[in-house]
């Protein structure tokens, strides 16, 4: 049985192809920010700083029994607290902003390896949130995944102006009279949302790779912003299908393959404009 066949008799697959195109549309438009402000790194700290709501998360639904509390919801609670962190330290300590990066990252998965410690036996879902695991997409998981993309979506829409300033010169922005503040809080936390996404496709620790990746290649054909988006996220729908078809095949994990096939594509598109740079006169 093809890659083809197989998604149309089988909902499991089904399931989540519908919840990578979901998180692509997310991840390339928050994507693009990201990468035109230049703080990959304070999406990656984001991202591994959410262990810390997960590892809590599980280890009181195991080991006390409040099953209400689910991993997303940890994960939502310490992505929201490490982008409010990190974000309030940007804006009035900026000379110690790499500082807190780094002690969020560690901290946050230090906080989550000692919950899970105390949790007996092997936790299948964990690894799933660590590594990824498309086909662990619920139906519940892609009406919260719409719901987020519409989020973003309508704020993108409403900010995007104000958005693009902050991204190029705060200072700017800030004489031209606006709430560079606010505009900067609402960025992060549309970043927490898009890495919480993210990890349901391909994990805490692969999640930068749909987050900068297409958006990246995007940036290396265009200058401007609303078609850098446009083309990311197309970008990330070929990539999501593309290594669930690879995965497929050849029997590997769905996350780590669309990642890996995200970071071959990224090479490649160096390469094309190296060759395209150099034959320019």
């Amino acid at each position: 049985m093809n890659f083809w066949t197989a998604l149309l008799e089988t909902p499991l697959l089904q399931l989540a192809l519908l919840g990578a195109l979901g998180a692509s549309f997310a991840s390339g438009i928050i994507g693009s920010y990201v990468v035109v402000k230049r703080i990959v790194s304070i999406s990656g700290s984001i991202a591994h700083s959410v262990l810390s709501g997960l590892g809590c998360a599980l280890w009181l639904q195991r080991v006390h029994g409040i099953t209400w509390l689910t991993p997303l919801v940890g994960a939502l609670v310490s992505g929201m607290i490490a982008a409010l962190i990190i974000g309030w330290v940007h804006l009035h300590y900026k000379e110690r902003e790499d500082a807190i990066i780094a002690m969020i990252w560690s901290v946050g998965m230090a906080i989550g390896v000692i919950f899970v410690s105390q949790i007996p036996g092997f936790s299948v879902e964990l690894m799933n949130f660590l590594l990824g695991n498309v086909l662990w997409v619920s139906p519940e998981d892609l009406w919260i995944l719409a719901g987020v993309d519409l989020i973003i979506l309508l704020l993108t829409l409403r900010y995007h102006k104000r958005f693009l300033a902050i991204c190029f010169d705060e200072k700017q922005a800030e004489l031209q009279g606006l709430n560079v503040h606010s505009l900067y809080m609402l960025l992060l936390i549309l970043i927490a949302l898009s890495v919480i996404l993210l990890i349901h496709i391909v994990g805490i620790i692969l999640v930068l790779s749909m987050l900068a990746l297409p958006a990246s290649i995007a940036g290396n054909f265009t200058h401007r912003l609303s078609m850098m988006m446009v083309i990311a996220v197309l970008l990330n729908v070929a990539f999501s299908v593309g290594g669930l078809a690879i995965a497929f095949k050849l029997d590997w994990p769905a996350g780590p393959t669309i990642a890996l096939f995200s970071g071959v594509i990224y090479l490649l598109s160096l390469r094309f404009k190296k060759s395209i740079t150099a034959s320019t006169p």
